[in-house]
């Protein structure tokens, strides 16, 4: 399946589709030294928000989608190195509303 939405999303800082189909996706993220926050090599959020986000835009595959809210809940720390894999499930569709898990 093609992606139409995010077209110049920079994949080194929000992640690499590894799998879209209708209402689907899986983006993974190998982090690096300049995402980063502190000296201890901790991730700062921002980009594992990034990732998630990223994942949800594609599952819902629209060219014009955007963010109208979210809720997140960070698990655990994500050090400099570590991959993280963020899988994206459209959930409901109402009109031009769409809820991503």
């Amino acid at each position: 399946m093609d992606i139409i939405t995010h077209q110049k999303i920079d994949q080194k800082l929000c992640g690499t589709p590894l799998s879209v189909d209708t209402g689907f996706s899986e983006v993974r993220l190998l982090t690096t030294e300049n995402m980063a926050a502190d000296e201890s090599g901790l991730v700062h959020g921002g980009f594992v928000f990034g990732l998630a986000d990223y994942a949800a835009m594609i599952a819902v595959n629209h060219p014009h989608v955007v963010l109208g809210a979210s809720d997140v809940k960070f698990l655990k720390p994500v050090r400099v190195g570590e991959t993280v894999v963020a899988r994206a499930r459209v959930q409901e569709v109402k009109g031009k509303k769409y809820w991503v898990s």
